[in-house]
């Protein structure tokens, strides 16, 4: 969950387990995994928009239970 002050970036939130994550300058200084959904037809939830952040350490509590292990690959440039 992300908070702003005047179009910057104040605190966010881990809204698995509630952590605040570390800001600087408006900056977000640990891992995040962010997502976002805008759910259409065929699903229960047609028409809603759905935005959370996990840490670093539920994220790794969360693909720990896929039946099918996430896709990883390495990059050499940090964008």
């Amino acid at each position: 969950m992300k908070k702003y002050n005047n179009n910057e970036l104040a605190a966010m939130y881990c809204n698995c387990c509630g952590k605040k994550l570390k800001i600087e300058h408006g900056i977000v200084k640990e891992g995040v995994f962010t997502a976002e959904i805008s759910w259409g037809y065929f699903s229960e939830k047609d028409g809603e928009q759905h935005n959370f952040d996990i840490c670093e350490d539920c994220y790794e509590r969360m693909i720990e239970k896929f039946k099918i292990p996430v896709e990883c690959r390495n990059f050499k440039e940090f964008l």
